[in-house]
């Protein structure tokens, strides 16, 4: 998708620091840090709206996500981690390209209640 700030990220039109990319997926750390590992993966290949669009067609590209998440979670030596995503602007989502935030390096426990 032309406009999409990911998808220029993947093809290499806007730089950024990477951690992993093969020819599926590309995982980055994020310019905006909301933990100290902060890192995007996303699918190269243009998802549009994010989870709301996962089909039975993209869904091993989504289990790659994941595969990657836990490849990188095992080389950084994480404790613990969380993999987060939003679906749509209520949910906080502000790049419309399926993408999953890997979070780690500070507790990120909820205290609810």
């Amino acid at each position: 998708m032309p406009d999409c700030i990911f998808c220029k990220i993947a093809a290499g039109e806007i730089p950024s620091n990477k951690a992993y990319e093969d020819d599926d997926v590309l995982a980055f750390h994020d310019v905006n840090p909301q933990a100290p590992v902060h890192l995007l993966i996303i699918p190269k290949a243009h998802v549009a709206a994010g989870a709301a669009e996962i089909t039975s067609e993209n869904s091993a590209l989504v289990g790659h996500c994941f595969e990657v998440a836990a490849k990188l979670a095992k080389e950084l030596h994480l404790e613990g981690f969380r993999i987060v995503t939003n679906n749509g602007a209520a949910a906080g989502q502000t790049v419309p390209h399926l993408h999953f935030h890997l979070l780690a390096g500070r507790d990120l426990t909820l205290h609810l209640g």
